[in-house]
């Protein structure tokens, strides 16, 4: 099940993020760290109102944020489109991987998007991070180009033949 977040889900979101951070590093991808994300980080995509948790059995075992803005680093790219969400912090408990719970949770963020009428959805990802890009790709995301005032790889999906166009 996937419900908006809410204050209480604050602490087990930081709880994960830090057992998600630990595995990618053991992998060797430094995309997260021991500080991000952060209980602020969750706090603003709450009162934002693009804070997701998806509960198994009502235990919270991953989250995603979709917000309607762009990372000021995503000006080094030329995208399609402007009027775009933008997922942030997709994280899945790592016992709860293969349940496709990370796909559940995109395709919601962009549902989500959908019904705010935004043009298409954009994110990135660690170049290392070859699962996520994986996901990505599999959901008809289309590489943008590297980011390197961040070390991401950009990524967008088009909603309409007829996006705003810059």
């Amino acid at each position: 099940m996937i419900r908006k977040a809410n204050s209480e889900d604050l602490e087990t979101l930081v709880k994960i993020a830090r057992e998600v951070a630990n595995e990618l590093h053991q992998q060797g991808i430094d995309q997260w760290s021991e500080t991000y994300p952060d209980l602020e980080h969750f706090r603003n995509d709450l009162i934002k109102g693009g804070l997701f948790v998806y509960c198994h059995d009502l235990e919270i075992v991953g989250s995603i944020s979709v917000l309607p803005e762009n990372d000021p680093f995503y000006l080094e790219l030329k995208w399609r489109f402007d009027n775009a969400y933008v997922v942030h912090r997709l994280m899945v408990k790592p016992e709860y991987r293969q349940m496709h719970i990370g796909r559940k949770l995109f395709l919601h963020a962009i549902d989500h998007a959908k019904s705010m009428r935004a043009d298409g959805m954009k994110v990135d990802t660690h170049p290392d991070n070859y699962r996520m890009q994986s996901l990505i790709l599999s959901l008809g995301f289309e590489e943008v180009g590297y980011i390197n005032a961040m070390n991401r790889i950009g990524y967008e999906l088009p909603f309409a033949e007829n996006i705003t166009r810059r």
